[in-house]
């Protein structure tokens, strides 16, 4: 099995923590879903046979695309063995009959940008909707048939308090959703967030209170009967994201569109980041992406960085399997400290994160990267 990911890299107005590709120019939609559809035909042979599980369609907000033009993509794609059909969007593009018409291109997945439900918040970040909207579009779509609601939501934005934050997830757990994605604010470099701290234009929310948020939030989640099944996303039993959950095991996926990535195991592919660009290489019939074959190392640290990020974790028994038995024994031997410290958990020859190691992941995977 494999996964399908399209990038559909239209936006309205940019968000100021956002550093994905996104362009305005919607003129170029349906251009660009043309291209969408000769690309899938010209790389399709990458997936080696494989069927398509998942398909996931990222932005950008893809709820920017027309229900004709979405329902033109779906239906030039693989969509027979596909059981996760996602489809990201921002609360001010759903109505009842935008929620039908994914409906009837086969969508049974949607994940709503939310990042807050406090209408301040929502303002220093650049988002379109308000929280009123956000309430409304949930409901709108599980009363439109997808059941299957994501949402998103950030903390630590500028000036939030832990109170408010508390707000914030008891709004979440109080909806009829059935996914939660939680994102401690990063400051990328070169977007405006970044540009306005600097700046002294915006107050960065303290580590400490970073730290008792998504405690807080772990708590809450517990409470209310959710598992934490990766370091940002919680989920009802038996609704855990399966076109993400594949990127955290290693399961090939091929990326569609500018900016777009895909993996098959060995090889990682990067498309250009260039509306414009992309169009001119797919219309002369050639694929738009670089390609990188991994070395014995990145792969080892591809496993080592993506299963540690997961509650199921990694299992030295596939370093040894994958890597021999020295790269097995010499992460066991650099996660001894952690785990003394109880920032990583041992089960036998299972390692996870502790809920503190989370909080400090960047650094202890780090540490247990290939020598």
């Amino acid at each position: 099995m494999a996964g399908l990911y399209v990038h559909v890299p239209f936006c309205r107005s940019k968000c100021i923590y956002c550093d994905f590709y996104s362009t305005p120019h919607t003129g170029r939609m349906e251009d660009y879903v043309n291209a969408l559809i000769a690309e899938w035909q010209l790389r399709k042979h990458e997936l080696n046979g494989d069927s398509v599980e998942t398909l996931y369609l990222g932005g950008g907000t893809p709820s920017l695309l027309p229900p004709e033009l979405l329902a033109r993509l779906l239906a030039a794609l693989p969509l027979q063995a596909v059981t996760e059909c996602t489809v990201e969007v921002n609360p001010d593009d759903v109505t009842r009959d935008y929620i039908k018409a994914l409906v009837d291109c086969g969508v049974n997945r949607v994940s709503m940008g939310v990042q807050s439900f406090d209408d301040n918040d929502l303002r220093v970040i650049n988002r379109r909707h308000t929280a009123r909207q956000a309430l409304r579009a949930v409901d709108d779509c599980v009363d439109g048939g997808i059941t299957n609601v994501t949402i998103d939501l950030i903390y630590g934005l500028p000036g939030q308090t832990l109170e408010a934050w508390h707000a914030n997830i008891e709004q979440a757990f109080a909806l009829p959703i059935k996914h939660l994605s939680a994102y401690n604010l990063t400051y990328e470099h070169g977007t405006r967030l970044w540009v306005m701290r600097e700046k002294g234009a915006i107050n960065e929310v303290d580590d400490d209170t970073c730290i008792a948020m998504h405690e807080l939030l772990c708590d809450l989640a517990a409470q209310a009967g959710w598992e934490h099944y990766e370091i940002s996303n919680f989920a009802l039993p038996s609704f855990h994201a399966r076109h993400n959950s594949s990127y955290w095991d290693g399961t090939p996926y091929l990326g569609l569109g500018a900016a777009a990535h895909s993996y098959d195991g060995t090889t990682r592919s990067a498309n250009c980041a260039h509306l414009n660009r992309y169009l001119e290489l797919i219309a002369q019939g050639k694929t738009a992406c670089e390609r990188e074959t991994l070395t014995l190392a990145e792969r080892h640290d591809e496993d080592v960085m993506l299963r540690l990020r997961t509650a199921r974790g990694l299992d030295t028994t596939l370093l040894q399997q994958r890597y021999g038995e020295r790269a097995a024994r010499l992460f066991t031997a650099k996660a001894k400290p952690f785990v003394e410290q109880k920032l990583v958990a041992q089960h036998d020859t299972t390692f996870t994160l502790t809920r503190a190691g989370i909080m400090l992941s960047d650094h202890i995977i780090s540490s247990l990267l290939w020598d």
